[in-house]
């Protein structure tokens, strides 16, 4: 059948889900693993009719699939055409969703970081990592950093308890958005996390951008490179040197290349904060 057929795929590209399939050539979403209960990050659009075909992804991840009921090499160039048209129908409608996911993490956003007094300086997690305050707010007894593209526009906020751990709103942007300490002038520094980047800044006084995970680094980069074109950008990796190819490294490493930007590593593993806090504590 289609509808199991199409399930495979997406076990295959684990993102398995116990819901019944539908074949309407609508949007459906569903929960993939490491969602918050309620939470359906995966997506689905299902032809059934005709060429069976339908793509499939996941909002927290950002993989994108297709499937089609017939090999590629079996179809004829109309069949060729009816996936074509099908999938560029899929498109605009997950394109669609997508954008009513992040309008309205934006206005959340905003809503919470106007209602949000500044964080306190004596914050658990601030004491922990021995790094201050530079212009976070407090939400629910937990740090809000807010997250902005280069046109200082709010798309998204990162929340940090007082253990540390850190959670994003859900279906609000990333990509390129981050949180500035500081002002840069003739140099600016990019790091993944707001302990490392606060820990920089205190140390030498530059600029730090926060691109919040590694991943996030390449698109941080070239966003600030585009408004910055002139100045100097040094990127601050985490040296994960334990963990298997080094992604912190390697995804600076990258970033840097891409926007002809310096290279700083950390001379043991960890990150920046944790030289900081051998020197500062």
């Amino acid at each position: 059948m289609i509808e199991d057929n199409f399930k495979t795929a997406l076990e295959s590209a684990g993102l398995s889900t116990k819901d019944k399939i539908t074949t309407d050539g609508k949007l459906h979403r569903f929960s993939v693993q490491g969602d918050k209960p309620g939470s359906k990050n995966g997506w689905y659009v299902l032809y059934g009719d005709g060429l069976p075909a339908g793509s499939f992804g996941s909002w927290k991840t950002g993989f994108k699939g297709t499937w089609c009921a017939k090999a590629e090499n079996s179809l004829t160039a109309a069949e060729r055409e009816e996936f074509r048209r099908r999938m560029d129908a899929a498109r605009k409608t997950r394109e669609m969703e997508e954008e009513a996911r992040r309008n309205a993490a934006r206005e959340k956003a905003l809503a919470i970081w106007k209602s949000s007094p500044p964080a306190p300086p004596d914050h658990p997690y601030l004491v922990k990592k021995c790094v201050r305050n530079h212009g976070l707010r407090l939400h629910k007894g937990a740090l809000v950093v807010p997250m902005r593209d280069s046109y200082g526009i709010l798309h998204s906020l990162q929340l940090i308890d007082a253990e540390g751990n850190k959670r994003f709103l859900s279906g609000g942007r990333k990509g390129g958005c981050y949180f500035a300490i500081g002002s840069p002038v003739v140099s600016l520094c990019i790091a993944e996390g707001y302990a490392t980047a606060a820990s920089i800044y205190e140390a030498t006084g530059l600029p730090v951008a926060v691109a919040f995970d590694a991943g996030n680094l390449e698109p941080v980069a070239r966003s600030l490179r585009g408004k910055f074109p002139e100045i100097e950008i040094t990127l601050c990796a985490d040296n994960d040197a334990h963990t298997p190819g080094n992604p912190g490294l390697t995804k600076a490493r990258q970033a840097a290349a891409a926007c002809g930007a310096l290279l700083a590593v950390p001379p043991c593993p960890g990150d920046f904060n944790d030289l900081y806090m051998g020197a500062a504590c």
